[in-house]
C-alpha cells in the first residue's frame, strides 16, 4: 500500500482477486451455517418474475441487525459497503424494496417454525449457550389509543341493567298489548310478535283512512316507541356478548387494537399509574442469545410462565436449569414444573425470599416463622406467650381455580 507522497487514487493498478473468508468465530460465520442447517427453499419470488436466494436475503437481514442496522435503505448500503455482509449475499446486494417484501413476507413466518430449535442446535455446537434458559419479561406499549379501554366489570354491569331495562319493557308492552308472552328471556321472539301486532294496526287504519281521532293509531305510535326500545336493547345484549367474547380471560381490551391490555407500565409520564395498552413479552435467553418469546396479553408474569414454558418444550428449546425473578414465583407454577418438568430445576425465589432473610424480618414478633414451635405437640407459642394449636386442614381456590 502505498502512503504518503506517493498516494494516488486514480493511478492504474493490477488487480489480484482473492477468496474471501471470514474467521470461523466470525458472527457472519455463525449465521451462514446456521442459516444453510435450515434447508431453506432456494428462491424467494415476489410480484413480477424476479427472483432472489431466500437463504442469501436471510443471512444479510440477521447480520445487519447484529450490527444494528435496521433500515431497508441502510441496509442495502450495508450490503455493499461491508465486506463480511458482501460475502454473506456473494457480491449480489438485493435492493431495499426486495428486503422490505421479504420482510413482511408469509415465507419468514414459515422459517421461523423451526427457528428455535435449529439456533439452539448450532448454539452448543459452538458452546456458545449452557444449560441454562432465563426467563424476564417487559411490556411493550400498543399502537392505540391510550383513551379506547373496555372494561369488564363494566360491560357486566351494563349488560345486568340492560337486562332489567328490557325485562321493564317487555312487561308494560304485555300490559298494554297482550301478546301471549311467557318467557321474556327470548327478546327476538317478542319483537316478531310486536312486529306482527303492529302489521294487524297498519291493515286497521288503511280500511279507515278517514277515521279522525283514531284509537289504532295511538296504539301504533305507542307500540312504535316501544318497539324501537326493545330493538335497542337487543341490539345491546349483542355488542355486550360481543364484548364478552372479546375479552376471553382478560378484564380490558382495546377498541383500536383488541389484542392488546390495558397494563401499568415503567414509563409513565403522568405518574398516577394510569394503565396503557400494552402487551407483556416474555424472552428466554442464554449468554444473551434470544432462545425464545411469547407475546403474552397478561399484566402479571406469574400467570404467563406456563404457557411459555409449554412453547419452550414444544420448540425443544427448554434447558434443565430454569431461571427467572420473584416476579415468577408461586405456588401454581412451582407445582407445576414439579409434575410436568421433573428434570428441570427451577432457580425462581418466592415474593417474600430476599425479606426474610434481612434482621428486620427475622426480629419481627408478628412473623409466625419468628415463633417458638413445639413439632411433638404441633402448635406455636408466640412472643406474648399466646399458644396456638393446631385447628383443621384448609383448601382455598384463587380466582384461576388453582
Amino acid at each position: 500500500m502505498k502512503t504518503g507522497n506517493n498516494y494516488n487514487t486514480n493511478q492504474m493498478t493490477l488487480e489480484i482477486s482473492l477468496q474471501f473468508r471470514p474467521e470461523s468465530d466470525h458472527p457472519a460465520s455463525l449465521i451462514n451455517d446456521f442459516i444453510d442447517s435450515l434447508n431453506i427453499a432456494k428462491n424467494y419470488i415476489f410480484g413480477r418474475p424476479q427472483v432472489y436466494s431466500s437463504p442469501a436475503l436471510l443471512k444479510l437481514i440477521l447480520f445487519a441487525y447484529s450490527r444494528g442496522v435496521y433500515s431497508c435503505r441502510k441496509i442495502e448500503t450495508f450490503a455493499r459497503e461491508n465486506k463480511y455482509a458482501e460475502w454473506l449475499v456473494q457480491a449480489d446486494c438485493p435492493s431495499y424494496r426486495t428486503i422490505a417484501r421479504f420482510i413482511t413476507s408469509k415465507e419468514i413466518d414459515d422459517i421461523f417454525q423451526n427457528f428455535s430449535a435449529n439456533l439452539i442446535s448450532i448454539l452448543r455446537q459452538h458452546n456458545l449457550i449452557d444449560e441454562a434458559v432465563y426467563i424476564d419479561g417487559t411490556k411493550i406499549h400498543a399502537n392505540a389509543n391510550k383513551y379506547s379501554f373496555v372494561w369488564r366489570k363494566n360491560t357486566i354491569r351494563y349488560s345486568e341493567l340492560n337486562a332489567k331495562k328490557a325485562e321493564k319493557l317487555i312487561s308494560e308492552i304485555n300490559e298494554a298489548v297482550n301478546l301471549g308472552i311467557e318467557n321474556y328471556d327470548d327478546w327476538e321472539l317478542i319483537l316478531a310478535r310486536l312486529e306482527n301486532r303492529i302489521d294487524e294496526l297498519n291493515r286497521k287504519i288503511e280500511e279507515n283512512p278517514k277515521l279522525s281521532p283514531n284509537p289504532d293509531k295511538q296504539k301504533r305510535r305507542k307500540l312504535k316507541s316501544k318497539h324501537r326500545k326493545l330493538k335497542q336493547c337487543i341490539d345491546k345484549k349483542l355488542e355486550y356478548q360481543k364484548q364478552l367474547e372479546t375479552y376471553g380471560s382478560r378484564n380490558s381490551y382495546s377498541k383500536t387494537d383488541t389484542d392488546a391490555t390495558f397494563m401499568r407500565l415503567k414509563e409513565d409520564p403522568m405518574k398516577n399509574g394510569q394503565t396503557k395498552p400494552a402487551y407483556n413479552l416474555q424472552i428466554a435467553t442464554n449468554n444473551q442469545f434470544v432462545l425464545g418469546y411469547y407475546l403474552a396479553q397478561n399484566p402479571t408474569d406469574t400467570r404467563t410462565l406456563i404457557p411459555f414454558l409449554n412453547i419452550l418444550n414444544n420448540q425443544n428449546v427448554l434447558s434443565q436449569n430454569i431461571i427467572a425473578d420473584a416476579g415468577y414465583g408461586s405456588e401454581t407454577n412451582y407445582r407445576f414444573i414439579e409434575d410436568h418438568f421433573p428434570n428441570c430445576n427451577a432457580f425462581i425465589p418466592y415474593s417474600t425470599m430476599l425479606k426474610e432473610e434481612s434482621h428486620k424480618w427475622k426480629v419481627d414478633d408478628r412473623k409466625v416463622m419468628n415463633w417458638e414451635y413445639s413439632e411433638k405437640d404441633d402448635y406455636f407459642v408466640n412472643c406474648n406467650g399466646v399458644r396456638f394449636n393446631f385447628l383443621r386442614y384448609s383448601v382455598r381456590h384463587d380466582s384461576y381455580g388453582f
